[in-house]
């Protein structure tokens, strides 16, 4: 390479899907106990009358959905020190009423957040991305799971694959991703907490888990804050709207400068540095959290 020529190789160099497996299938103990066919891995409360009835709690005031065994069950000590007439048979008050607690299958979403600025790390942390999306999706297209990923780098964070479970659209989309730039972490949170926003917009009942692979050393803001500052409060902002979060601390030993720790006590998960990072390993960390 002749001298003074900029090394634009490094800065929009593209990388490989990784490694694709077929794993084994995400699996909580609630849907040993209940699944027996192909289905949604994951159970949530929920408000409507289609789920399944698994237990009851006091009405409170609210009169849809009476539990009819479990109020008879609540008022039947008190039959005999209650005054009955002859057209009362059995004698229930307001406070024995009890409301049913439904569950429904619920579909999993899991949004990779990563750092695609150029590091030492960048290549190797791209390619176990791809790989461990298209393996999550393997998985999970046949249970309405959904798998999406944004990058950040240069300026600006963008939204490469819009959450789907479609594995062919995954393919396309992960195809041409390159690594280079500048790091504006804050930027890939906001844009992570509004794609989550809207996602459990439009389902209530979505179980949202956001993957963060960084080390953390932001050098972009949106504002006038420091970096690092800025990102600590985008992440404080999506552990309120009740995200779960798991960052893979990319930074290596001994040059750790606990960033990536801080990032995830503000976004209130856990921090997990990978010594290899392959898809495989990456996977593996994702299930773990599903089934936690």
């Amino acid at each position: 390479m002749p001298l003074g020529q900029p090394r634009t190789s490094e800065a929009e160099m593209p990388v490989d899907i990784g490694e694709v497996f077929k794993p084994r299938r995400l699996e909580t103990p609630l849907d040993k106990l209940t699944r027996r066919t192909a289905g949604k891995r994951s159970f949530t409360r929920t408000e409507r009358k289609r789920g399944r009835y698994i237990r009851s709690r006091p009405a409170r005031g609210k009169l849809n959905d009476i539990a009819f065994d479990a109020t008879i069950r609540q008022a039947a000590p008190y039959q005999i020190r209650r005054q009955r007439n002859d057209e009362v048979a059995f004698a229930i008050t307001s406070y024995d009423l009890q409301r049913k607690v439904r569950v429904r299958r619920a579909a999993n979403l899991v949004l990779f957040v990563v750092d695609a600025s150029w590091s030492m790390a960048a290549s190797e942390r791209m390619v176990a991305t791809k790989g461990a999306i298209m393996s999550l999706l393997m998985d999970a297209y046949q249970r309405r799971d959904q798998v999406g990923l944004i990058i950040f780098q240069k300026e600006e964070a963008r939204l490469v694959l819009p959450p789907t479970s479609s594995v062919e659209l995954a393919q396309k989309a992960l195809k041409d991703i390159p690594v280079g730039g500048k790091t504006p972490l804050s930027s890939g949170l906001l844009l992570a907490y509004r794609v989550l926003q809207k996602e459990m917009h439009l389902n209530p009942e979505v179980m949202p888990l956001m993957i963060l692979l960084t080390d953390g050393a932001g050098n972009v803001s949106l504002t006038d804050m420091p970096a690092y500052e800025e990102a600590i409060k985008v992440a404080e902002l999506i552990r309120q709207s009740n995200v779960r979060s798991v960052v893979i601390n990319m930074e290596h030993i001994p040059f750790d400068r606990g960033l990536a720790q801080g990032l995830a006590e503000a976004l209130g998960g856990p921090c997990y540095t990978l010594r290899e990072l392959r898809a495989q390993e990456l996977y593996r960390t994702v299930r773990d959290e599903l089934e936690g």
